[in-house]
């Protein structure tokens, strides 16, 4: 949800629950909320001058109180644009979190090898590339190459941001990787379109490779209004069932850049219905981020 004002980065709404509706299930123990943010104090932690959306001060306090409530145990961070390359938040909050974080940072093969080391020790294990248009510069096939030779040998993967369009653009070279990486928000292919739609086929067709993950989050991004998050259950349980091994969830909080402000305990219930088996659930919760992020290197 935004607020245009001219000459001016885009307003971000915040959640407009501290305690969103209580899920209709119990998150087992371990669960991983595998994709959120958190914003500020930007007095300690300046944003980048040419940003394109301002964020409402939701810090790392903030996003633990949505831990709390939903009884998760561990939690990935993705660099927000706005930081661009300051990884000072993310850092903070890592240290902060003894052991219960992880971190997927805005690098590239021009970040140098101290850095990267830097980042690695703190427990960042993800550089990510943004492939959709509107929040900056896109990278080259050539610069995520490049990219691979930096991070893989670290034990990381690559996470990738895109829409349907992006996904038909560059699925192809995506699919030659051949490293770990990963597919958020499920490429945000519009429900609308049906499960037969080519992006979400060549999603599919993805996910069978064993070296590519998927996230089933983001389905607020998938729909347009809050009563149409359900539409969004065959997506995830399709996925789900392609690469159960290599399967994840997260919340997304706090949603920056939605057309809606979804209800979280609204999205968390999604989760349930596209995976109905507790034991599957289970390793999508627990298992599977835990063997990506928390117990070493994924080869």
């Amino acid at each position: 949800m935004v607020d245009a004002m001219p000459g001016r980065p885009l307003a971000v709404q915040p959640p407009p629950l501290e305690r969103p509706s209580p899920p209709g299930f119990t998150f087992p123990v371990g669960a991983c909320d595998a994709h959120c943010h958190f914003f500020g104090p930007a007095g300690r932690f300046p944003y980048q001058p040419a940003r394109t959306y301002e964020p409402a001060e939701l810090p790392l306090e903030r996003y633990e109180q949505l831990m709390a409530w939903f009884g998760l145990s561990r939690a990935v961070f993705v660099q927000p644009a706005v930081w661009g390359r300051d990884h000072r938040a993310i850092c903070d909050a890592l240290e902060r979190g003894e052991g219960r974080y992880r971190a997927a940072g805005l690098v590239d093969h021009r970040t140098d090898h101290a850095e990267l080391a830097r980042l690695d020790e703190a427990g960042m294990r993800g550089a990510r590339f943004n492939l959709v248009g509107h929040l900056g510069s896109l990278p080259t096939p050539d610069d995520v190459r490049r990219t691979i030779d930096r991070v893989v040998p670290l034990g990381w993967h690559l996470l990738f941001h895109l829409d349907a369009a992006a996904l038909l653009a560059n699925g192809e070279w995506i699919s030659e990787l051949g490293c770990p990486l990963v597919i958020d928000h499920m490429a945000r292919v519009p429900v609308a379109d049906g499960l037969e739609q080519p992006a979400f086929r060549l999603l599919l067709d993805l996910v069978a490779q064993d070296n590519v993950w998927v996230k089933i989050s983001g389905a607020d991004r998938m729909v347009d209004a809050q009563e149409r998050l359900s539409d969004a259950v065959p997506f995830m349980a399709a996925l789900a069932r392609a690469a159960p091994e290599r399967t994840l969830w997260g919340t997304d909080w706090p949603h920056p850049n939605v057309r809606f402000m979804p209800d979280d305990g609204h999205v968390a219930d999604l989760l349930p219905r596209a995976v109905p088996d507790e034991t599957a659930r289970h390793a999508i919760l627990v298992d599977n981020p835990a063997r990506l992020y928390f117990e070493g290197r994924v080869p």
